[in-house]
């Protein structure tokens, strides 16, 4: 595990995976984002390294997957639209769907996307229809214009390489006035070069003034911007016995340390000091 992400404690089967060195100063000052101008090839290797990837490391089946964020949700997204309802939401990458627990009396259909065959024996919607669909290696959706009224993305588009592509597919994919709430790390992650403890073999934080850009450029009107999820506190949290992102208490401590230490961003953080800072953003956006 690293210090500027907290993951649940596992142990990572990971390979050794080394990248080229293609310009990496650029990549880990946060001026570019490693995998986002891929080609086709490239893309699908990352794909098929990533399909069962966080299956394999922390949800191997419904009766043991334990969800860690429903209180950092709640606090950051669901209370700004705690009175309104959903014909259709798109979870993406939503595993076994956890994560719209919370909202599930608001909701009239789901669809989740999520590349692992894993995922589909849930049966935590049984009164909501309810349907997988796997994601393409491009990143391409295969929903019309204009079809969901909520999208959820919660720690999903760091594990994918054409990031601005799939936020541009989720603008398309949303009605006008839709809700879209999105939470990534906007670190690195370490040096993804190598096999880390607890991470996928390719997952890596986004750059917060890339993803911002992204986000902007996608069309989205940016409703609400938070920064998350300071380190030290849920380490601290997670000795004690308790589930840091599901306590309302703790994430609350969190918030305010997140907003004390905010001047202290930086992308790839490598001294103890530069790690004390929020290391995730999390957005309210509307098309």
């Amino acid at each position: 595990m690293t210090f500027d992400t907290i993951k649940p404690h596992i142990q990572s089967p990971l390979s050794a995976s080394m990248h080229p060195e293609e310009n990496i100063q650029a990549y880990l000052a946060g001026n570019k984002l490693y995998g986002d101008d891929f080609d086709a090839a490239r893309i699908a290797r990352w794909f098929a390294d990533e399909a069962e990837g966080y299956a394999n490391l922390a949800a191997p089946a419904p009766d043991v997957y334990q969800y860690y964020y429903h209180a950092l949700n709640q606090r950051y997204g669901y209370r700004f639209i705690q009175n309104q309802s959903f014909k259709h939401v798109l979870g993406m990458g939503s595993a076994y769907g956890d994560e719209l627990l919370p909202i599930k009396e608001q909701i009239e259909r789901i669809t989740i996307v999520d590349p692992s065959d894993t995922f589909s024996l849930t049966d935590k919607f049984s009164d909501v229809p309810f349907n997988y669909v796997k994601p393409s290696i491009e990143g391409d959706m295969q929903f019309s214009d204009n079809t969901f009224d909520l999208i959820t993305c919660f720690g999903v588009l760091h594990h994918i390489p054409n990031v601005s592509h799939v936020i541009n597919e989720c603008y398309r994919c949303l009605e006008p006035g839709g809700a879209m709430l999105l939470r990534e790390p906007i670190v690195s992650m370490g040096d993804w070069r190598q096999p880390r403890t607890g991470l996928t073999k390719h997952e890596r934080g986004i750059p917060p003034k890339l993803l911002h850009s992204m986000i902007k450029d996608a069309g989205f009107s940016v409703q609400n911007r938070q920064l998350c999820m300071f380190a030290p506190i849920a380490l601290l949290s997670a000795k004690a016995g308790i589930s840091p992102y599901n306590n309302a208490v703790v994430t609350t401590l969190d918030a305010w340390a997140s907003k004390t230490m905010s001047w202290n961003q930086r992308y790839h953080r490598t001294s103890f000091f530069s790690k004390l800072a929020p290391s995730s953003a999390f957005y309210v956006l509307q098309k």
